[in-house]
């Protein structure tokens, strides 16, 4: 068997390559409390994309050990059609948005779509990686390269959350006649008791401090509220219905404070669940500014980039 796998090197590192690549792609693929790929539909598109990209990814390499340059031309158009399925999932998330009752927001639904493209070429890497050491080295180092290359794909899934730029807080929530506070940001006018009454009841406060400046600029950034807004109420539920804009979550800005109020309405009242919810929200790629150090490159008569 050993010596059957050392002679046919090129078919052995496209079996493996693929194999790895589709064990990275399923690896990487997760419907947790966003159900989303949804179950078994999403999934199936998914597993056959990352199939296909396992494949291209080994079989890449015999072509060019073997001087066939037309392989890139396949990779190249694998990229294009990965860049198709970032198009697709933005998509489909923007029109199931409108029907949430916290939307997710044009951020969070950006980096979903980036992370799903980002992963189809991860699965390549690791399938032409795997491919390349069994056809220079031999199986064994293939298949060393294949488990080191899911450890590898393991640590790209994970992403950082609010609590890396902010110090999150549970703080009371105070009602001074129609104004509503979270600690001390104002967050808006309540005109109706009966809404009021609902607020006190159901009402759960954080407060966001940001831990430096650029952690201040991020936590601004209207994207980045949206999403700690859609995962909390995703997490715990909502106690709203449709046309109920006073009971819409809402998070709101200390200006002279820098800090973010957040006041959310869970169906199911739990302080701790909501605590751990807010807390893991990821930090989303588009919401992260770096105005500090642009400013100091700036000082310094660097170009930026």
């Amino acid at each position: 068997m050993l010596d059957w796998l050392h002679a046919h090197k090129d078919l052995t590192g496209v079996v493996m390559g693929t194999t790895f690549g589709m064990g990275a792609r399923l690896f990487m693929l997760r419907s947790d409390y966003r159900q989303y790929p949804a179950y078994p539909h999403g999934k199936l598109i998914h597993l056959a994309l990352g199939l296909i990209a396992g494949a291209l990814g080994s079989v890449a390499v015999p072509a060019l050990y073997n001087k066939d340059y037309t392989a890139i031309t396949f990779l190249a158009l694998a990229a294009q059609q990965f860049r198709e399925v970032r198009n697709m999932e933005r998509s489909t998330l923007t029109a199931i948005d409108h029907l949430e009752l916290v939307p997710r927001g044009a951020a969070y639904i950006e980096g979903i779509a980036v992370v799903f493209e980002g992963r189809n070429y991860l699965a390549i890497l690791t399938a032409f990686l795997t491919s390349l050491f069994v056809i220079i080295v031999g199986w064994w180092s293939g298949l060393l390269v294949g488990i080191v290359s899911l450890f590898v794909v393991h640590r790209f899934m994970r992403g950082k959350s609010i609590t890396h730029i902010a110090d999150v807080e549970r703080v009371e929530i105070k009602l001074e006649g129609p104004n509503l506070y979270v600690g001390d940001v104002y967050m808006m006018n309540v005109g109706l008791e009966e809404n009021r009454e609902i607020i006190k009841q159901q009402g759960i406060g954080f407060i966001l401090t940001p831990k430096n400046d650029d952690a201040r600029v991020t936590i601004a950034n209207m994207g980045q509220r949206q999403a700690i807004l859609h995962d909390v109420s995703t997490r715990l539920g909502v106690y709203r219905d449709d046309g109920d804009p006073a009971l819409l979550p809402i998070a709101k800005l200390g200006l002279r404070t820098g800090k973010l109020g957040l006041l959310v309405l869970p169906r199911e009242k739990d302080r701790d669940k909501s605590y751990q919810a807010v807390c893991n929200v990821p930090l989303l790629e588009a919401a992260v500014r770096k105005p500090t150090e642009a400013n100091r490159k700036s000082t310094e008569g660097k170009p930026i980039g």
